[in-house]
C-alpha cells in the first residue's frame, strides 16, 4: 500500500492523503472483496497445514499475512497514515513490548499494513482461540502466543517467558486497555505490559492509532471508507525505582496527549 509521508519542511506537518475513491470504484472493490475475501481468507487458514514445517516457515508467511492484510485494508479503500520517519523508527526498532490503544477491530489489520518488514512482531491471543483446530496450526507456526487468561499469574509467566525468548527485533503487541475502550480518550490501563517490559529488561513502544473507531465502531458490520491514523511514540523506558502503577500511569499519560491532540 502507498504510504503518504509528511512534507519536510514540517517533520509534525499531518501526510497528505489523496482523494478519497468514488462510490462506483468502492462498491466494485466491496464486490471484489465478498467474491474473494473468503477464498484468501481459507488459503491463511490452510496453509499452515501443509508449510508449517518447512525451513523458514515463520518469516515468510507472517509477510504473506501481512499481505493479505495490506489487501483487505485496500478494498475497503481504509488507508493507513504514518510518516516515513515513524516507519523507519519502527523498521529498526529492537529490543522492545509495543503497546497499542485499542479502539476498533480494525486495529490489528492496520498494524499489520503499517509495520515494515524489517520488523517482526506477534500478538498474544487467548488460549480458547488455540483450541480452534482451523486456527490452531496457523497461530502456533505464526509464532502468536497462547495465554490463558483463566489464571492472571500464569498468564503473565508465560507471556514474560515468550518476550524473553524473542529475538530482539522480534516484539509482542500488547493492547493495554484489555479490549476496546468506549471513552473518548484512553481507557485505564492493566499493567501487564509494563510487568513484561520490566522482568524481560525490555523498553516499551507506544503506538498511538487515531479514527479507526469512527470507520469501524461497535455493533457496524461493515466499516466505512477513510484515512486510519498512526503515531510512533519514543521508546518508554520503565523506572525500576518508582511502582508498576506509577510507570503505568507515565505510559498512559504520555500516550493520552498524543492521542487528545488528535
Amino acid at each position: 500500500m502507498r504510504r503518504f509521508p509528511a512534507m519536510a519542511t514540517d517533520p509534525n506537518a499531518r501526510p497528505l492523503a489523496p482523494s478519497t475513491p468514488g462510490p462506483v470504484l468502492r462498491i466494485l472493490k466491496r464486490c471484489l472483496l465478498v467474491l474473494f475475501g473468503p477464498f484468501q481468507f481459507l488459503f491463511i487458514a490452510f496453509v499452515p497445514l501443509l508449510c508449517a514445517h518447512r525451513p523458514g516457515f515463520r518469516g515468510w508467511y507472517w509477510r504473506l499475512v501481512k499481505r493479505a492484510c495490506s489487501r483487505l485494508l485496500w478494498l475497503l479503500s481504509i488507508r493507513v497514515e504514518i510518516s516515513e520517519q515513524e516507519r523507519v523508527a519502527l523498521a529498526e526498532d529492537t529490543g522492545s513490548v509495543i503497546v497499542i490503544n485499542h479502539r476498533s477491530h480494525l486495529d490489528g489489520f492496520t498494524m499489520m499494513d503499517a509495520v515494515p518488514d524489517r520488523k517482526w512482531f506477534t500478538f498474544a491471543a487467548k488460549k480458547e482461540l488455540f483450541d480452534a483446530r482451523l486456527l490452531r496450526t496457523g497461530f502456533k507456526a505464526a509464532g502468536l502466543v497462547e495465554i490463558d487468561r483463566k489464571s492472571g499469574k500464569v498468564a503473565m509467566e508465560t507471556l514474560s517467558d515468550a518476550v524473553r525468548s524473542m529475538p530482539d527485533r522480534r516484539s509482542v503487541v500488547l493492547f493495554p486497555e484489555g479490549t476496546r475502550t468506549k471513552s473518548e480518550s484512553l481507557g485505564q490501563f492493566k499493567a501487564g505490559a509494563v510487568v513484561v517490559a520490566r522482568e524481560s529488561g525490555r523498553t516499551i513502544r507506544p503506538i498511538v492509532i487515531l479514527d479507526s473507531d469512527r470507520l469501524l465502531p461497535r455493533g457496524r458490520f461493515s466499516p466505512l471508507s477513510g484515512t486510519v491514523r498512526i503515531r510512533v511514540l519514543d521508546p518508554f523506558h520503565c523506572d525500576p525505582q518508582v511502582s508498576v502503577e506509577e510507570d503505568v500511569e507515565r505510559l498512559r499519560g504520555q500516550m493520552m496527549a498524543v492521542f487528545d491532540r488528535g
